[in-house]
């Protein structure tokens, strides 16, 4: 399975935010890499290049290379709504990102792995492919014998699941229910998704 393998902290400070997750490291540089770090003047970015920025960010956030991010762009624009918050809730809509939503891993690169190892199941079946599109009503859970991992309980007892409105848990049985698409408003990444339909559209 594809994914991005490179620095993470590099990243994160090129965009200046935490967007693979709590990060020691950039939190004591919080500024762009380079030589001159936060010294060093930036010539003004165009417009292409600030729309293409944004894509980056968005990219990188939801541990995408560009041809799963390019298809499910155009897959928003096949539907009807506005397209940069269909783009979005597909994006929130995948079996890993959720995972990552409900708690049950402490990054989306650890849900998707989980994903990958078999350890999730979506209305009791185990379910493999972290691209997995969940509809509303769907029941996610942790395999029974994969119930017991550290990796799991460790991170349930942060209680992140409790922070959105479009997902439920049952702590009892490790199982979640994805009620609805969020509304844009309820999706917290900092994204300017018109950014990316202006870029897609050229």
């Amino acid at each position: 399975m594809a994914r991005y393998r490179g620095p993470q902290t590099k990243i994160a400070r090129k965009f200046g935010s935490p967007i693979f997750g709590p990060d020691k490291t950039f939190e004591k540089k919080n500024y762009p890499p380079g030589q001159h770090g936060p010294n060093r003047r930036r010539s003004k970015i165009s417009e292409y290049g600030v729309q293409l920025k944004e894509k980056q960010k968005a990219k990188y956030t939801y541990g995408l290379l560009e041809k799963q991010f390019y298809n499910i762009f155009k897959k928003a624009a096949g539907i009807k709504g506005i397209t940069g918050e269909v783009f979005l809730q597909l994006l929130e809509s995948r079996l890993d990102n959720v995972v990552f939503r409900l708690g049950i891993a402490p990054t989306r690169a650890a849900a998707r792995q989980m994903v990958s190892h078999k350890h999730i199941t979506v209305n009791d079946r185990v379910v493999n492919i972290p691209a997995y599109t969940l509809k509303p009503g769907d029941i996610i859970g942790v395999r029974e014998k994969s119930k017991s991992l550290e990796v799991i309980s460790e991170s349930l007892s942060k209680g992140t699941h409790q922070k959105y409105s479009w997902l439920e848990w049952d702590n009892e049985s490790l199982k979640g229910k994805f009620v609805n698409l969020p509304e844009r408003e309820d999706i917290p990444e900092n994204i300017k998704e018109q950014l990316i339909v202006e870029l897609y559209s050229k």
